[in-house]
């Protein structure tokens, strides 16, 4: 019997990670123009700068569809997608594991625990991803008049690996560790605990305390909990988002990096742009994030209902 239970956790855990691969897929596909978008906000810093000015969001995207067209829009898109896929994917198998193995000796998870969970996950998910995600802003941040540009994502790899060494993939990793468990830490544990709340409500509502979840709640409810938690989680780490870009742009035609760390990007920034200096790009980032976090969330709760489904069919 519990070698059937082994079995039934572990294949649990590979049906989160395919959820949420599946999710990743599709949110990253639908908002990919807002992100190039923001992270060009992000290393614009009104000194100097390869990066055009840009009035506003709205007028972020028509310059680049008028000037590059569809491939600046989608300028990083494929590590965008496998960054975003492998993250997801990566991402909800750790916190299911982490949540299943912290569930061993009580009935139920605490916040604490939640955000425990949720912070191991991000973790291990920005230790892995870390490269891709500086190749896609490298990808991002080229203009037309880039003396060299990188013609896609392999060449770009291997231009930085000849030009800077295998230690400038990870450029950014530590604002990028900060960003991943608290960001992660504070989302899921916001969704999971006004899930539990809107569950609580539906249930009274409805006079059936014994009814799961996923009989209760819709696809309209899980984009609102994906909304409000992403919300929460934006608005609190922002700032990290900002000093890794700027960590991760390509460096002078000399070799000199713009920023020699994280401590160098918060003092130029803030010596030079104030506290708004750090939330540069915030509203494509909102625009990108919040619908995207819905969409993800709806996406990952019925795949995950429809595996648990043919299970039982199964």
């Amino acid at each position: 019997m519990k070698k059937m239970a082994g079995l039934a956790s572990a294949d649990w855990q590979w049906e989160n990670a395919t959820a949420g691969a599946v999710a990743g897929l599709a949110t990253v596909t639908f908002s990919h123009p807002l992100d190039v978008v923001r992270t060009r906000f992000q290393v614009y810093d009104g000194r100097i700068s390869n990066v055009p000015a840009y009035r506003n969001t709205p007028h972020a995207l028509f310059t680049i569809a008028r000037t590059e067209g569809l491939r600046g829009l989608y300028a990083g898109f494929y590590p965008a997608v496998l960054g975003s896929t492998i993250s997801w994917g990566l991402y909800f198998f750790f916190y299911s594991k982490a949540k299943q193995r912290y569930l061993r000796s009580r009935k139920e998870l605490s916040p604490g625990l939640h955000l425990a969970s949720a912070a191991e996950a991000g973790a291990l998910v920005s230790l892995c991803t870390n490269p891709l995600w500086l190749v896609k802003t490298r990808l991002q941040l080229q203009t037309p008049n880039q003396i060299r540009p990188y013609t896609g994502f392999h060449d770009a790899v291997r231009t930085i690996m000849k030009e800077e060494g295998w230690r400038a993939l990870y450029k950014g990793l530590m604002p990028g560790l900060f960003l991943q468990v608290t960001h992660g830490a504070i989302q899921f544990t916001a969704y999971e605990e006004f899930r539990k709340v809107l569950v609580s409500s539906k249930a009274q509502e409805n006079e059936n305390t014994l009814a799961s979840a996923a009989d209760l709640l819709d696809s309209v409810d899980y984009a609102t909990l994906g909304a409000s938690s992403k919300l929460a989680a934006i608005l609190t780490t922002y700032p990290f988002q900002v000093v890794r870009s700027r960590l991760q742009q390509r460096p002078s035609t000399t070799g000199v990096p713009r920023y020699m760390d994280s401590w160098h990007v918060v003092k130029e920034t803030a010596r030079f742009e104030g506290i708004q200096g750090f939330y540069r790009g915030i509203t494509a980032n909102m625009l990108k994030n919040v619908p995207a976090a819905s969409i993800t969330f709806i996406v990952y709760e019925n795949v995950l209902n429809l595996l648990k489904l043919s299970r039982r069919e199964y």
